[in-house]
């Protein structure tokens, strides 16, 4: 990796992505429980024509009727679906079990915010047939991590996210099974403390955890990814675009679930009052493209972020 941002690279040809948290896709919002076979198809056909290999269909934090609805659309249509059999390497369920303090909750709605519950979760599984691979929590949400071991028990990976855990809570959560951490230096508040912050304990904890990254340079600036990358070592993380519907077409004014979106050339979704990000609307190949021209990675390097350490990380 260049200490030189701005060195110019060679813009990469396609890889074989592999990503971890696609919200939606092509103006299909994978959270909305009216979504069609069609739609879900016309998806899936999107990410394979943009070089995206496999995905963690991603279902964010809602009522329990509305995350469960959603994640067994995505088992039923999966399974009537060889496209989406392919593409859909299973699912990542991002909350509700999370932060609920602004800044570290998100684009997450306070109201649907719970703290850890086996019953819930038992649900959700249950609704999403065999398919989660990935379950986003806020330690701190977890008394005695009994919902971590209870996922790592049933071979899903568990990852950190939208928290602000203490090192002994994230220690904790390790020891019982935590393996990730999800999109860090978003999912926090603007202005932490300078030295006391969740990125600096993750950061602290870097060998023990695979950390995703949003790389958007708007998500985490591109001077602070090279030294988050730089300091974890490119061996403990992956990248991941957290892509909403818009994803995939372009600029434009756009409605998601509670939201109207303005999405400029730099395809990052705001908040309509500017105070937070709501997910962004880059594609696989443009972060590739991104890493290469600003952080100057190599090939080998983009395959490794991009490809291999997704694979690894829940085991695929």
């Amino acid at each position: 990796m260049s200490n030189n941002p701005t060195a110019e690279a060679p813009v990469p040809a396609s890889f074989p992505y592999v990503d971890l948290q696609v919200n939606g896709y092509a103006g299909v919002d994978f959270n909305d429980p009216k979504v069609t076979p069609d739609q879900f198809h016309a998806a899936c056909r999107h990410l394979q024509s943009d070089g995206v290999t496999q995905i963690l269909a991603t279902i964010i934090t809602d009522t329990p009727e509305h995350m469960a609805r959603c994640l067994a659309n995505i088992a039923q249509f999966r399974e009537a679906d060889p496209l989406a059999q392919q593409i859909i390497a299973g699912i990542h369920i991002e909350g509700p079990f999370i932060s609920p303090e602004d800044g570290y909750r998100g684009a997450h709605p306070l109201d649907a915010v719970t703290p850890a519950n086996l019953d819930l979760m038992n649900r959700l599984l249950d609704a999403a047939a065999g398919l989660t691979r990935l379950v986003t929590l806020a330690p701190e949400s977890d008394p005695h991590n009994l919902l971590t071991k209870h996922l790592t028990h049933q071979s899903i990976t568990v990852a950190a996210g939208h928290t602000n855990a203490t090192v002994d809570q994230l220690r904790s959560a390790i020891d019982a099974g935590l393996t990730m951490f999800t999109h860090l230096g978003n999912g926090c508040p603007m202005f932490p403390h300078r030295h006391d912050n969740i990125i600096q304990r993750v950061l602290y904890l870097a060998d023990q955890l695979f950390i995703s990254f949003i790389a958007d340079g708007v998500h985490v600036p591109f001077t602070a990814l090279a030294n988050y990358l730089k300091f974890a070592s490119l061996d403990h993380c992956l990248i991941v675009t957290d892509a909403i519907a818009p994803a995939g077409l372009g600029p434009g004014q756009y409605t998601l679930a509670r939201w109207n979106l303005n999405i400029g050339p730099d395809m990052v979704a705001r908040a309509p009052d500017g105070s937070h990000l709501v997910g962004a609307a880059i594609t696989m190949n443009q972060s590739a493209q991104n890493l290469a021209q600003h952080l100057n990675l190599t090939a080998d390097q983009l395959t490794q972020l991009l490809v291999d350490n997704p694979r690894r990380a829940i085991n695929l």
